[in-house]
């Protein structure tokens, strides 16, 4: 009788506890399921704007177009389906030899991308996108429905020796540019010089001083990602203006010569410009990006060498032609969507850089910077993107995890797009000022 009173006892206690947990279950998830709510409500309800992402003209034709579920990582079926309402398109150029030749062929290729955008914005799809020059026009095409189309100029090296040529990028859209990127260029040194100590210019040149005056008068925004550290620093005395590091994270967090250190960042309080912070992988935990980068890339290898396909290092793709380096591409793409199943099980032991980690950085230039001066970049179809954001169809996951972290629906849309266009509308103000007095 002993035995069938404790037996009966231990299954009382069994179902006790069972019931215990199944309830902290039901807790945990109704929890969680409020928290995904409420960052549905605030991602639809805000603007949200990504201010770096890269663009192939051969995507902006009559048969492939952004109007296509395409591969790369956006275009408007994916912006549609992340939410993503504000894309900064970027006409970039890579460095070149600094000669009249070089310049020219840049120019030329950074009108071929202009063209592109305003296509894509007048012909292709009118009545799905269309191109803001103003924070006051991107919140009218916002309001209407469509998405937003804005420019920005990474590098600098096609305008040459010529500095009248700010006016006609800005007259072309362009409101923000910046003076270099891997590779020292006629106006400023870049951050690839810290590799081996060399520099340029120590800084600006006497051009990139000129370009940066220009810059303030017609109200386009400077933008420091790529250029080094003293360039930088140049930049933020003579400009008249705030400016803006359009896809820059922490180098406190991760220490990668493309990142600011706290010393920088004290420079763009100050200034009041804003830190754009981007989910580059490399930029945002350089040892775990290596790590599955180092695991991956055996995977990669086994595939292309089944279709006799070779996979480059970055310095030997710089070195190809602009046709062969995009052919490259496409078919890397192809490789990747291959490995995509095998990739998944290596991320299960191997992690990749993920949005928690990339989130890390925007928590950490909050802290150092103020919610008023940290804004959300990807570097899409630049090489950014990170587990749980690889395209703009996962951009809700973002907000997602800014609301587990306790941002309020202003603080999100703050660094979603209104820090951004803050920094805008002041620096076209200085413009108006600037053009008075002249």
């Amino acid at each position: 009788m002993k035995i069938f009173y404790a037996f009966t006892l231990l299954i009382l206690v069994l179902i006790s506890c069972n019931s215990k947990e199944n309830k902290k279950d039901e807790m945990i998830n109704n929890e969680e399921t409020e928290i995904y709510k409420k960052a549905k409500e605030i991602h639809e309800s805000v603007m949200t704007l990504d201010s770096h992402i890269d663009i192939n003209t051969n995507n902006f034709t009559d048969s492939i177009n952004y109007t296509q579920e395409l591969k790369n990582q956006v275009n408007l079926p994916k912006m549609i389906k992340g939410g993503l309402d504000v894309a900064w398109f970027i006409v970039y150029t890579g460095q070149g030899e600094l000669n009249e030749d070089s310049y020219e062929n840049a120019y030329k290729e950074a009108l071929a991308k202009f063209d592109a955008i305003h296509r894509l914005t007048t012909e292709i799809a009118p009545d799905q996108i269309a191109l803001a020059t103003s924070s006051k026009q991107a919140r009218e095409i916002y309001n209407s429905g469509k998405k937003v189309a804005m420019i920005g100029v990474e590098n600098g090296y096609p305008i040459g020796t010529n500095p009248e040529r700010i006016k006609e990028f800005y007259n072309l859209g362009a409101r923000y540019m910046s003076l270099a990127h891997n590779g020292h260029s006629q106006l400023c040194d870049s951050n690839t010089g810290e590799i081996e100590g060399e520099w340029l210019h120590n800084g600006l040149s006497e051009l990139g001083k000129e370009v940066i005056a220009e810059m303030n008068k017609w109200g386009m925004m400077i933008d420091i990602s790529h250029p080094s550290k003293e360039a930088i620093r140049q930049m933020v005395e003579l400009s008249k203006a705030p400016i803006i590091a359009s896809h820059s994270s922490s180098r406190a967090l991760c220490n990668h010569s493309r990142n600011l250190d706290d010393e920088q960042l004290e420079w763009m309080k100050k200034n009041g410009g804003v830190v754009q912070a981007v989910s580059f992988g490399a930029y945002v935990d350089v040892e775990k990006n290596k790590n599955y980068r180092d695991a991956s890339r055996i995977i990669l290898n086994e595939i292309a060498e089944k279709e006799n396909f070779k996979l480059l290092k970055w310095e030997e793709i710089k070195k190809l032609e602009k046709e062969e380096r995009e052919n490259y591409f496409n078919k890397y793409i192809e490789i990747k969507d291959f490995a995509k199943p095998r990739l998944v099980e290596l991320s299960k032991t191997t992690p990749r850089v993920n949005v928690a980690d990339y989130v890390n950085h925007i928590d950490y230039l909050v802290e150092k910077l103020g919610i008023d001066h940290v804004g959300i970049s990807s570097d899409f179809d630049g090489g950014g993107g990170v587990e749980g954001w690889s395209d703009a169809s996962e951009t809700f996951n973002v907000t997602l995890e800014l609301v587990k972290r306790g941002y309020t629906k202003t603080e999100i849309e703050k660094l979603w797009s209104k820090n951004l266009l803050r920094v805008l509308d002041e620096v076209q103000e200085v413009a108006k000022k600037i053009q008075v007095k002249v």
